[in-house]
């Protein structure tokens, strides 16, 4: 019976689909790991695959060919290196042979030249953005895997989120919790973790490592922030958010606690919180979002307004300026204040910046349309004709010259529809689709006085003070402001996230501070505009409800609140 074990926690950005990159990323983890003394290395949930593979896994050749990869890194375990958890899509038998079962959601036991054992998820999350049920097969409660005589109780991600599954470890005979995971990163969620790893760990008396992903997948972002705790609740380890690391804890059994194993105090790194968390995850999901796609850079309208500008920033912070490019588009209504802005904001961030006018496609469109539109007034007809003018624009050069186009809207504007269908709405992704206006503008505040960690832009301020003070205002029409027609921000941002993010009534939310027919018209203009969300790009999801697969409102839907 072993009484010292050294496990490695191995905190990797894999990438759906990529089986030989992921592969190359967990051989090179163990090797790191290695060369730290490890036992044992401990990858993420479906590492082999990538998190989430979606319905990937209904195909039989995918579902066989992770299994070729897992063979394959268990062969190279018979070196007498460090053993392997990883995790994979997984069925009994070669997938050949059972046809178009759906597979388990495994984390598999691999050293000594074999896929040892195996253990399958238990409780498969089916919410929020979560579709485990349709592709994966639940596993039974398990029972502990045995490494090199220490008895380790394998749960995956959400088998950690209830007691069901520690209880059954623990009663079978299970001497340390492992929790492989692929959890994506919500505002405050790093705390939850923690609160339920405490909780697990209290119910059974038994230490826990929790290794988590980190990187973009879509809209999800994984924010790593893994760490191994003890039984008395305490941090022996905790790993960087954002980040990929590799962090070997040492365990000792019995160290002044009867047969119970301890790990020695390791690095802690404290998590971040607020809007550096934030800011660190719109980085990290625009960063993978374009790297993984293979883009060479992204293109996108800079208005001089805030959302651009912060947009703007975030793209050079996590491309670098050389692969932001940036067209000014004014037309009639464009002050001279936001050529100004828009200039500097380029000049502070170090990225190109074209000046490409839409006045020419504006008389374009009123001599085609004229005939059609004559003795009617104008009105959001022709304020369309300039955000689609610019959106065509900014489509040519992601045509000619490969930069995706990264649209700029944020979550208050989509969320009561003020933005146009194949206009500023059009792009490839999305950096401010889940971060209201009140956040855009603390973000912006920010980032002037930051220089995030791994950030490729410059330091200091990047955003020009005019953008945060000045009124907002799309100039579609003289002396135009947002707030001609929409309550405060701060207001509106109130509401919606009454209405989003928990569902509250018009009364619970009225009782905030609000008019009731205020909050009843944000909740029509919200419904509303379902078909328009139902079209817009992906984004990074930072709060609990963000629009796509979080929230899934029927286009045609004639309940919209109270009259």
């Amino acid at each position: 019976m072993s009484d010292r074990l050294k496990i490695a926690l191995a905190q990797i950005n894999p990438t759906v689909g990529d089986l030989a990159g992921n592969a190359e990323l967990i051989r090179k983890a163990r090797a790191e790991a290695a060369g730290q003394g490890a036992d044992l290395a401990v990858a993420t949930e479906l590492s082999i695959s990538g998190y989430p593979p979606e319905d990937l896994v209904l195909k039989p050749a995918f579902v066989a060919a992770c299994r070729e990869a897992v063979e394959a890194l268990a062969k190279e375990t018979g070196d007498g290196g460090p053993g392997l958890i990883v995790g994979s899509p997984w069925l009994e038998q070669a997938a050949s042979e059972v046809g178009h079962s759906r597979p388990f959601n495994a984390a598999l036991l691999l050293d000594g030249g074999n896929v040892q054992t195996w253990r399958a998820k238990y409780d498969l999350p089916n919410y929020s953005v979560f579709d485990e049920k349709r592709v994966f097969r639940a596993g039974p409660l398990p029972g502990p895997v045995n490494f090199r005589g220490v008895r380790l109780g394998l749960m995956v991600c959400e088998d950690m989120w209830t007691g069901e599954v520690s209880e059954c470890l623990e009663e079978s005979g299970a001497e340390i919790l492992v929790v492989p995971n692929g959890s994506p990163y919500e505002r405050d969620k790093a705390d939850q973790r923690l609160q339920l790893a405490v909780a697990r760990v209290t119910e059974t008396g038994l230490p826990l490592v929790y290794v988590n992903q980190v990187g973009g997948q879509d809209e999800l972002v994984f924010d790593g922030g893994s760490f191994a705790m003890n039984a008395d609740c305490t941090l022996a380890a905790q790993l960087p958010m954002f980040e990929e690391t590799v962090v070997t804890t040492e365990w000792v059994r019995g160290d002044g606690d009867g047969d119970a194993w301890r790990a020695a105090d390791g690095p802690r790194t404290a998590p971040l919180e607020g809007a550096e968390a934030v800011y660190r995850a719109l980085m990290l999901g625009l960063r993978d979002y374009v790297n993984k796609n293979g883009f060479p850079g992204v293109v996108l309208g800079l208005s001089g307004g805030i959302d651009s500008a912060l947009s703007a920033a975030a793209a050079a912070d996590a491309l670098g300026p050389q692969r932001v490019r940036a067209l000014m588009m004014p037309s009639p209504y464009t002050s001279r204040d936001s050529l100004a802005d828009a200039a500097e904001c380029a000049d502070l961030l170090g990225i190109a910046l074209d000046e490409v006018g839409i006045e020419p496609a504006m008389g374009a469109f009123e001599a085609m349309l004229g005939p059609l539109f004559d003795g009617l007034p104008a009105d959001t007809t022709e304020e369309n004709i300039q955000a689609r003018a610019r959106g065509l624009a900014l489509m040519a050069v992601s045509n000619k010259l490969g930069h995706m186009v990264l649209s700029t809207g944020n979550k208050s504007e989509m969320s009561v529809g003020y933005a146009t269908l194949y206009g500023d709405m059009c792009g490839g992704y999305n950096v401010l689709k889940d971060v209201y206006k009140t956040t855009v503008y603390q973000l912006a505040r920010w980032r002037n006085q930051e220089h995030p960690g791994g950030a490729l832009g410059p330091a200091g301020r990047v955003i020009p003070e005019r953008i945060i003070t000045k009124a907002p205002t799309a100039e579609l029409r003289p002396n135009q402001t947002d707030q001609d027609s929409l309550p405060p921000y701060e207001a509106l941002d109130d509401i919606l996230e009454g209405l989003i993010e928990h569902e509250m009534g018009v009364d619970e939310i009225a009782a905030r501070g609000h008019e009731a027919v205020t909050v009843n018209r944000v909740w029509r203009l919200l419904e509303n505009a379902e078909y328009k969300r139902r079209q817009a790009p992906p984004g990074v999801k930072i709060t609990s409800r963000a629009f796509g697969r979080d929230r899934r409102y029927p286009i045609t839907n004639a309940f919209k609140g109270p009259a």
